[in-house]
């Protein structure tokens, strides 16, 4: 389509965007408590792919959604990531020390400060997307009950306590992916609701073929991830790579082996994309998001 920014610079300049909106939605590193907001700060700046807000966009792309409205969802979503990572490496969790190639908050600030970082991240992506003119607001509510569905028991929280309870024992192939959907999955399906959203109105069935591709691209998403985890290094992630591996973790690897894992992560990407098939050039960005992801090496 003529206008549009080759994909490269479009990933560059919305990376950019969402930074330096983050940077102005966050709490300043000089405001009291002013630990915790460099904490805070600290979590969600300067580091990540930002496949979350992409996706975001890419969806509102296709709903000719204004800029600025998927702008503040995209915050949200980054800050409820965020909270994730930070709680996740904690030592009663995952007890990580590396995260996009520095250490982990709790290393970096204490356990205590980390906790309550993740906490206050959590409750200012609510306020964010709460305060802002982002629709009408049976629309605005429906943005908040999605971001909490995919954060809560039935998604995000609910995906890691099922890893927490899994390790050292073996899951079936639909366990796994189950909680690969939850952990991983929601917070992506999410985001492009999110994106969808912030635009004009689908029909129904648009909706569900628009559910059906984040359904796919979130599994896909971890099953890379879990690929990478056994084939990159830790320099290329900026995380401890092999760690799933030797904390005897369920992924997709250690249950099918690698070459098969590599075929399941295509077969996901293609049935993605057949979702889209309908909407025709709208979805372009999400046909690019997807092969972005699938073909990521950090």
């Amino acid at each position: 389509m003529s206008g549009r920014l080759p994909f490269r610079e479009w990933v560059a300049s919305l990376q950019e965007r969402v930074e330096k909106a983050l940077a102005r939605h966050l709490p300043s590193a000089e405001t009291v408590p002013a630990r915790l907001h460099r904490a805070m700060r600290y979590s969600c700046l300067d580091g990540g792919k930002r496949a979350r807000p992409l996706l975001a966009f890419a969806a509102g792309e296709l709903c000719a959604a204004p800029a600025e409205k998927l702008e503040i969802v995209s915050c949200a979503l980054e800050m409820i990531h965020a909270y994730s990572l930070v709680h996740d490496d904690l030592p009663c969790m995952d007890n990580d020390v590396l995260r996009r190639g520095r250490p982990t908050c709790h290393v970096e600030f204490g356990e205590a400060t980390a906790l309550l970082a993740g906490d206050a991240l959590q409750t200012r992506a609510f306020e964010l997307v709460a305060g802002e003119n982002l629709g009408a607001p049976v629309v605005q509510i429906e943005m908040l009950r999605c971001l909490a569905r995919a954060s809560g028991s039935l998604g995000m929280a609910g995906g890691q306590a099922i890893d927490l309870d899994a390790v050292g024992r073996s899951l079936d192939l639909p366990e796994l992916e189950r909680m690969h959907a939850m952990k991983t999955g929601a917070l992506i399906r999410a985001a492009i609701r999110l994106g969808a959203l912030c635009g004009e109105p689908l029909s129904e069935p648009s909706k569900e073929a628009l559910d059906r591709f984040g359904q796919r691209v979130g599994l896909l998403f971890q099953v890379v991830d879990d690929i990478l985890d056994c084939t990159a290094s830790t320099a290329a992630l900026g995380k401890t790579a092999g760690k799933d591996s030797a904390a005897d973790k369920p992924t997709c690897v250690g249950r099918m082996g690698l070459e098969r894992a590599r075929e399941f992560a295509g077969r996901l990407r293609e049935q993605a994309l057949e979702s889209l098939q309908g909407f025709g050039e709208r979805a372009g960005r999400l046909v690019e998001v997807t092969d972005f992801i699938a073909r990521r090496e950090f």
